[in-house]
């Protein structure tokens, strides 16, 4: 309802406002008043609904309001005040909102070009992170199972902290050590303890770090972390996985070889160039020595070369006992035991074992952990964990325990081979089954008849299926790559057949960034090769017919064995050396359930796949079907 400004005046007087809010012009004479008002007939009664509730009616005027009567309306308590400027202040601060928002977007765009910039003129920064001391601090006491290579790097250490020691008598510390060794043997972790050792700044970077898509940041990298370097005299310079850009320079393919080159080449220069400073140690890791530039390992650069090994029982056993501080073991934990039966394991592998364990022992809700958690775990890390959930028909079944029963006993007759620990048809990690051997002690060298009972063994499984069902399964697959591989080093590397005498005609090449066959050569004449071909299928057909022999001659106790793991699914390798010397079960095992007679499985040939077969060479491991 509009009203004017005697109608409006009026209802003021008749107090028949409800509420109203007066928005002043401060630039003109008319001010605006709406709200509310309540709704009455001609005789000036309020007009009420069927409830009896009084019915209101918006309301809108422009009035004049002089002093006295703005006095009068203000004074009823039913009206709000505001303010409202001219048409130019609106538009003024409308202007100010727009261009405060212009200037938002400018201050914006300003600072992502800044930081643009910016990242641009870092790109070439060097990526060397300098270790904050203190924090997750490694010391010599964190490592074990390489005491020679701590002693070597240990003067290193010495160097930083006492030079006069080593300058009194002429002495110079090597500017580079080259730590070699295959992945997990500890080589980062003994870069780590002389960072915690050393009372000298400490860098760290990876190989890759240095070369970018952009030509020349590589080199500009390496200048910089050496320019850094110089400002923190004395100290040392780690450089993880140097193969990255170590690499033998002059046979890559494409652009970016020449790129990696010219990194190699500002690190050679830093190293070893005409202007180098004193003070800088540099130390470098790689599990790849064969493919780096031999200027890089030279005297003057790399100094030093510190093999990191595998460990041997007595480094695997200290190792094994710095992780067991971190866990809770039970009285009967002997880790002298699970020591020796992990040869060929890794530092970061018997790491891992003690977790595994752990997780092991907290899955059963156990407060320690116990000798048979250690145990599955070393089997688990070794061999895979088990399926017991994987769906195998009973026919695949009996296939997969006479191809491993073959195995275990033909382990067992050879003599030579390792000793037995284990035999299942439980599938674990690839496998369907597993025949597992542990040698008594650390391998380092086989010997030809060791060899050959690898190989018979190796192919017994195969033999063993073909005596039950009459026909072949792909479950010797592996076997038969194993076997392959073995008799072709014994002819071509190791010299060990009489016929083609002690010739090494292994003489492969593998040049950086090519594939493996397009640099392969021969030395030797296709006639030659013929007869490499011969000399292994000699060595693999007579083991071959050994297997056969000896599975033909204890066909009773190869039938046991297949039963027994029908029925128990998995044997010690104790139990299976019993059943071989005595022909019958073991008292442990008689004492269970009796194992039915099963004759020979069906004639249908079941596919199997994943099988996997390694042998103790170097590392034992299982057979499997």
């Amino acid at each position: 309802m509009r009203l004017n400004q005697a109608e409006f005046l009026e209802a003021v007087e008749s107090n028949i406002i409800v509420r109203g809010t007066i928005y002043y012009n401060l630039q003109g004479v008319l001010h605006e008043v709406e709200g509310e008002l309540y709704k009455v007939d001609t005789a000036g009664n309020i007009i009420k609904d069927p409830q009896g509730k009084p019915v209101t009616v918006p309301f809108y005027a422009k009035v004049r309001l002089p002093e006295e009567l703005e006095a009068n309306i203000l004074r009823t308590k039913k009206f709000e005040v505001h303010e409202v400027g001219s048409f130019w202040t609106g538009i003024l601060a409308y202007g100010a909102l727009v261009l405060l928002g212009f200037i938002m977007l400018w201050w914006f765009v300003f600072r992502q070009v800044r930081a643009a910039n910016r990242t641009a003129m870092n790109f070439a920064k060097s990526r060397a992170r300098l270790l904050t001391k203190g924090r997750d601090r490694v010391t010599f006491k964190d490592v074990a199972g390489i005491d020679e290579a701590v002693e070597e790097v240990r003067e290193i250490v010495e160097f930083l902290r006492d030079p006069k020691k080593f300058q009194q008598l002429g002495g110079r510390i090597p500017k580079g050590v080259l730590l070699v060794g295959p992945p997990g043997t500890g080589k980062t972790l003994l870069a780590k303890a002389i960072a915690g050792e050393a009372n000298a700044a400490f860098f760290s970077i990876s190989g890759s770090d240095f070369v970018e898509m952009f030509v020349g940041v590589g080199a500009s990298r390496v200048r910089d972390m050496f320019e850094q370097a110089r400002k923190h005299t004395p100290c040392l310079i780690f450089i993880d996985e140097i193969d990255a850009v170590g690499r033998s320079r002059g046979y890559g393919l494409g652009g970016g070889n020449d790129e990696r080159e010219q990194t190699l080449n500002a690190l050679l220069v830093e190293l070893d160039g005409f202007d180098t400073i004193e003070g800088i140690i540099v130390i470098a890791a790689t599990n790849r020595p064969d493919v780096l530039d031999p200027a890089l390992l030279r005297p003057g650069r790399f100094d030093r070369q510190v093999y990191v090994n595998l460990p041997d029982v007595r480094g695997r056993e200290a190792i094994l006992k710095v992780h067991a501080r971190r866990v809770k073991l039970s009285s009967d934990v002997d880790l002298a035991l699970i020591a020796k039966s992990t040869p060929g394991f890794s530092g970061a592998e018997l790491a891992n074992l003690v977790n595994e364990a752990a997780l092991l022992a907290a899955r059963r809700g156990k407060k320690a952990i116990e000798m048979e958690d250690l145990e599955e775990a070393r089997d688990k890390v070794r061999w895979g964990r088990e399926r017991r959930s994987l769906a195998m028909s009973e026919n695949e079944k009996r296939v997969i325990a006479w191809h491993e029963a073959g195995h275990a006993l033909v382990n067992v007759l050879v003599g030579n081979a390792d000793p037995l620990h284990k035999v299942t048809i439980i599938p674990r990690g690839q496998a369907l089954g597993a025949t597992m051997s542990l040698p008594k002690d650390d391998v380092f060298n086989r010997k030809k008849k060791e060899l050959l009972d690898i190989i018979t063994m190796t192919l017994a499984g195969r033999i063993a299926e073909e005596i039950a069902t009459g026909d072949v399964s792909t479950g010797a697959a592996a076997d038969i790559k194993q076997a392959t591989e073995i008799a072709r080093a014994m002819v071509t590397q190791w010299g060990m057949s009489d016929k083609l005498g002690l010739v090494q005609y292994d003489t492969t090449e593998e040049y950086v960034f090519l594939g493996r066959d397009l640099t392969r050569t021969k030395q030797y004449s296709e006639q030659t090769a013929k007869e490499i071909d011969e000399e292994i299928k000699s060595i693999i057909q007579s083991c071959y017919e050994r297997a056969r022999q000896l599975i033909l001659g204890n066909k009773d106790k190869l039938e046991l064995i297949a039963n027994a793991l029908l029925e128990f699914e998995t044997l010690a390798g104790e139990d299976v050396v019993e059943i071989v010397r005595t022909g019958v079960l073991p008292e442990r095992l008689r004492a269970k359930k009796s194992v039915p007679a099963i004759g020979n499985p069906t004639q249908e040939n079941p596919i199997l796949e994943g099988s996997e077969l390694v042998s103790g060479l170097p590392k034992p491991a299982a057979t499997s079907a």
